[in-house]
């Protein structure tokens, strides 16, 4: 496990951690609704450049200036999609939804890009926020979604009791099919 940088005070999520051999050195990541950049510092140290987007300036002022990454304040879930023509080679989500943005994300994303999610699924409002439907994942989703352009090379649905509360996640990380096949596994 990698340890916490001095500017953050929580550790990647583990389903990053795992899964992130599928982004090469020097690729460039969308950490998306990045918050105070814990994932950001996590790629920015495996030498990748990170663009770092959330609504919230405030919380994205804890890693603005950090070498690597590039932070950008943008509401995500009103107008037009705001990283419209931008291309990643990566694109790292945790703890969010907003369906406008899927498609945008896929779009956005390299034919050989690699896709690692994880959020909030259906049946996580018996043990607490989120609970509105609407930012809660249904039955198989990310995993529809990604099948239609990417390989899948992991997905995961249900109760997760590793995390600081117990939660109903869902996870995939998926790859573009223009990447090689079979990825290495990590170790």
């Amino acid at each position: 496990m990698i340890t916490p940088s001095p500017h953050s005070t929580v550790a990647p999520s583990a389903w990053i951690e795992r899964y992130a051999h599928l982004i090469p050195t020097g690729a460039r990541v969308l950490d998306l609704a990045a918050g105070s950049g814990r994932h950001a510092l996590f790629f920015s140290s495996r030498g990748n450049r990170v663009v770092a987007v959330d609504r919230d300036s405030t919380l994205l002022s804890a890693i603005s200036g950090h070498p690597g990454i590039e932070t950008r304040a943008l509401d995500l879930e009103t107008g037009t999609w705001p990283l419209a023509g931008e291309t990643f080679d990566a694109i790292v989500v945790v703890n969010y939804l907003h369906r406008g943005t899927l498609p945008d994300l896929l779009a956005a994303l390299a034919p050989d890009g690699a896709l690692i999610y994880e959020t909030f699924a259906m049946g996580n409002a018996a043990y607490g926020r989120p609970s509105n439907p609407d930012f809660l994942l249904r039955e198989n989703e990310l995993l529809e979604l990604a099948r239609a352009r990417l390989t899948v090379v992991a997905f995961e649905q249900g109760l997760s009791s590793n995390r600081d509360r117990p939660a109903v996640i869902q996870r995939i990380a998926a790859v573009g099919r223009a990447r090689s096949w079979p990825p290495a596994l990590s170790p």
